[in-house]
């Protein structure tokens, strides 16, 4: 039986803040925003090429907003990802290389935290 990570909340105070931020400066591809009652909001954001998705909303039992930490991107080309998201004017860090990989970092308005990660070449 395969076990398949596909939805991970991700908590914010502002959700069209948020979603702005995700679909304009990040890229993700907006799947879904659906309000379900007056008090209930659903938005599913999902990187291109990824199975797993991001949800935002309101109304929704969640975290504190900012308070996810280490959510991973992985990617082919760290170097050409972070300069595509600081010329969205995304603040990302500088490349920073790791026996696993080299990595950029960065932060959702809210300050939940993000990496990404190209993996090292395997021998």
């Amino acid at each position: 039986m395969d076990w398949k990570l596909e939805l991970v909340s991700v908590p914010v105070s502002d959700v069209d803040r948020a979603k702005t931020f995700y679909t304009e400066k990040i890229g993700f591809h907006a799947d879904h925003d659906h309000r379900v009652t007056e008090e209930l909001r659903f938005v599913q954001l999902t990187p291109s090429g990824s199975a797993c998705s991001i949800a935002i909303g309101s109304g929704m039992p969640q975290a504190e907003p900012g308070s996810v930490r280490g959510l991973q991107i992985v990617v082919a080309d760290v170097a050409a990802a972070r300069e595509e998201l600081a010329g969205r004017g995304v603040e990302v860090s500088d490349l920073q290389e790791f026996p696993w990989g080299t990595f950029a970092f960065f932060s959702d308005p809210d300050g939940n935290t993000w990496a990404l990660q190209q993996l090292p070449a395997r021998d």
